[in-house]
């Protein structure tokens, strides 16, 4: 990987079907998963802004029903990667374990109009990242498979980037629909729902749906990916490199909704702009995400994953020491977007020329999966820190944790030619 080196597996780099020499920069179906994406995403993030409002303040949940919500809405869809990366590697139809992905989240939209309890709405939400689980790994495995090895990092930071584009607009297509709606909580959940099934119809209509691996005539079939096959993944050491420095680093990587917390009482942030923060921050990756992806492509993708680390332990250093300046919040969100940017789509390009292109989905999901159980473990944590010895000395206990951990990141991913 660019991330330990530039050298890639035989089977990765020269499998037929890969693309060769002069061509787009960025291929067509990755700005078609692209659109896709940032359709969902719209749909998505209107939920997850007026979500928290309507269950305490409508519904009358108290904090400790809404925890358990948050932890189902961003627990499950980590445990359902692997499952939707194994079975897209075995079906050898990406598109179809996608489209499933992107179906049910569509279906529970409106559902939630229909959950009153607690236990509805946490069925419905763990169906909805049930679906997102599904479709991870396989979209992005349709992104990687499409793309020469050395534009990788380019073609995730597009799709990464349009994907921001859709969280951007969804929290104020919400916005502007509670204003303008009499009943506007199911005005809202109606709309996520038309919006998220348009982003079906576009992945069934424009995505390819080709199955992967269908041999020439007269040429033996591939058996179907087993599951031992996909584990055995585990066995090449620079996935295991890839996968143990995403937990590793993880484990320190506070979550958004305690970074925002956190600037909002250090630079006393008003209530009424308390939900532009997370603008701020896509913003930034929005920018960066294209230009960091080409920037990896060429230097090397360990050196732009670490740096990015390194920017949010510099934003943690600043949320801790930094005087209370009209700078604090640009800086502190310019530096979380630019973690974003230089880490969300470099992490899975470093796939491309470790994992054989037919156990790409499974590649992918063993990385995003311990990544994702690290990061909800880390916010466990973290609000048992703050509980019991306050927002400062758990942020300070996190950003010694990151420090370290991205010391050692550095010397397991440095490859065998020397660091890059």
């Amino acid at each position: 990987m660019y991330l330990t080196d530039r050298s890639a597996t035989p089977e990765a780099d020269t499998a037929p079907g890969r693309r060769r020499g002069p061509g787009p920069k960025v291929a067509p179906v990755v700005l078609v998963l692209g659109t896709v994406s940032l359709i969902t995403d719209v749909s998505a993030e209107m939920v997850t802004a007026v979500l928290p409002l309507y269950l305490v303040t409508t519904l009358g949940f108290s904090p400790l029903g809404f925890g358990a919500l948050d932890g189902v809405y961003n627990g499950v869809s980590a445990l359902v990667q692997l499952t939707g990366g194994h079975l897209a590697d075995r079906v050898r139809n990406h598109k179809l374990l996608a489209g499933l992905g992107y179906g049910l989240s569509a279906l529970c939209k409106p559902l939630l109009l229909l959950a009153g309890s607690i236990g509805a709405l946490g069925t419905v939400l763990a169906l909805d990242r049930t679906g997102k689980g599904l479709r991870t790994a396989p979209r992005d495995a349709m992104i990687s498979l499409s793309t020469p090895v050395e534009r990788q990092g380019r073609a995730f930071g597009v799709h990464r980037a349009m994907d921001t584009t859709g969280a951007m607009l969804g929290p104020l297509a919400a916005f502007f629909i509670l204003r303008a709606a009499a009943d506007g909580y199911d005005a809202v959940f109606g709309v996520s729902a038309c919006v998220a099934v348009l982003g079906v119809v576009v992945l069934l209509l424009f995505v390819p749906g080709k199955k992967r691996d269908v041999p020439e005539e007269g040429a033996e079939a591939r058996p179907p990916v087993r599951v031992g096959e996909a584990l055995a993944l585990l066995r090449l050491p620079r996935l295991r490199a890839l996968a143990g420095c995403a937990a590793l680093l993880g484990l320190t990587t506070v979550s958004d909704a305690f970074v925002y917390l956190l600037l909002q009482r250090r630079a006393g942030v008003g209530e009424e702009w308390f939900t532009l923060l997370p603008l701020g921050t896509a913003v930034v990756f929005l920018l960066l995400a294209v230009p960091l992806g080409a920037l990896a492509d060429r230097i090397g993708r360990r050196t732009v994953f670490l740096a990015g680390h390194v920017g949010l332990l510099t934003a943690y250093a600043l949320l801790l020491w930094a005087p209370d300046t009209p700078l604090l919040v640009p800086a502190v969100l310019a530096l979380h977007g630019s973690f974003y940017a230089a880490t969300d789509g470099v992490l899975p390009a470093a796939l491309a020329g470790v994992v054989p292109e037919h156990l790409r989905a499974s590649g992918l999901a063993i990385v995003g999966t311990s990544q994702a159980l690290a990061r909800f473990c880390c916010s466990l944590a973290f609000g048992a820190a703050w509980t019991m010895w306050g927002d400062g000395t758990a942020l300070a206990g996190s950003a010694i944790g990151l420090l370290c951990c991205a010391a050692v990141a550095g010397v397991v991913l440095r490859p065998s030619g020397g660091p890059r």
